[in-house]
């Protein structure tokens, strides 16, 4: 029986052998050290592609049908790792995540090796944002909201800093290596930060990778944040006051002016109302106003937190929340939210908070 066994597993690793593999990419590796590790998952950006169990041996292997090549990440524990597979590759991979678990072996393929070159870089960028957002929450406890808001403004410019820095070093090697792996770097910044760098990229990526689904969903998603952009008109939106007067963003043209996407239940906005007060009373007579866009969906709210809070600029809302059209049309994926557009409704700043904002009206409005 035993030998019987033996010929068909011979047999059928025989089969497995002598097909063709070039439609299908494939990885087998060994986990070292997983502890209560059991699965491997494998995504393709966000979405989870499949998950398979480690053997006995703490082993591996995933197989998946493709004629082009996938940018995956391997999930082990809480550890990720990016691969690019290749059909008709044999890929092999290894990770300990006793001893250094960011750190991985590959084989098998040149553009996952050239990968292994990047994953220091990200690996230190995620280091700093990490260390920066840590610092700052043990630092503003018991502190009152004008110095949580100048620390705020302190490590908003360190992040900036920083991202801007590994922005530099994702577009260098980006441009050394023209290819996924070049691709994925870039898929890695931060919008906020690196908006020009990628809008520029995608602009030179627009005939490549044509049939890749990661990057078919990162030029979509360029192409939307293109709109938005510094530089960029301001798309046209209207509302309504609490007197129910129609108001369009239009009827601004000429001014200086911060769209601010607020609602009555935001806290974080609540609190920043008091530091727009006092920017818009420093600035109100320099050609400078202030538009509040609501996404609440209950008028008294609205109304209540418009007079608590003293807004002295007008406000108006369609009373969708969530489902307005503005979270769409301006991508807000949280509150509170700005733009400020210049006297041609052009935008010339995103996201600005209390400092920034006041130091960026003082260069402007000179």
């Amino acid at each position: 029986m035993k030998k019987l066994q033996s010929i068909i597993a011979g047999l059928v690793l025989l089969g497995t052998i002598s097909c063709s593999n070039k439609d299908v990419i494939s990885i087998s590796g060994e986990i070292h050290n997983p502890g209560n590790v059991k699965v491997v998952a494998f995504y393709e950006g966000d979405r989870k592609l499949d998950s398979v169990f480690l053997s006995d041996q703490n082993k591996f292997k995933f197989e998946r049908q493709a004629t082009q090549p996938r940018l995956l990440s391997i999930q082990v524990g809480n550890n990720k790792y990016p691969i690019i597979l290749t059909p008709g590759e044999q890929v092999v991979f290894s990770s300990d995540l006793q001893n250094e678990p960011e750190k991985y072996q590959v084989s098998g393929s040149e553009l996952s090796e050239a990968l292994q070159a990047f994953a220091p870089i990200k690996q230190r960028k995620d280091f700093l944002e990490d260390s920066l957002q840590s610092d700052f929450v043990k630092r503003i406890v018991n502190k009152s909201e004008p110095e949580i808001e100048s620390m705020r403004a302190e490590y908003l410019g360190k992040y900036r800093e920083t991202m801007s820095f590994y922005t530099n070093q994702a577009k260098s090697y980006a441009d050394n290596q023209p290819n996924l792996a070049g691709f994925y770097a870039m898929s890695t910044l931060d919008a906020e930060v690196a908006e020009s760098a990628l809008i520029a990229y995608a602009d030179q990526i627009k005939d490549q990778f044509v049939d890749n689904r990661s990057v078919i969903q990162f030029k979509e998603e360029i192409d939307k944040l293109r709109k938005l952009a510094v530089g960029q008109p301001a798309p046209e939106f209207e509302g309504y006051t609490p007197n129910n007067k129609t108001v369009k963003l239009s009827d601004y043209n000429g001014k200086y002016t911060l769209v601010d996407f607020w609602a009555s239940w935001c806290v974080p906005c609540r609190k920043e109302n008091p530091n727009l007060v006092r920017i818009y009373n420093e600035f109100k007579d320099r050609n400078f106003t202030i538009l509040g866009v609501s996404l609440d969906n209950n008028p008294g709210s609205w109304m209540r937190a418009i007079e608590d809070d003293n807004l002295p600029w007008t406000n108006i809302s369609d009373l969708k929340a969530w489902t307005s059209s503005l979270v769409i049309d301006y991508r807000i994926k949280a509150i509170p939210s700005s733009v400020l557009v210049d006297p041609n409704g052009i935008i010339i700043a995103k996201n600005l908070r209390s400092a920034e904002l006041e130091q960026f009206l003082k260069d402007v409005l000179r």
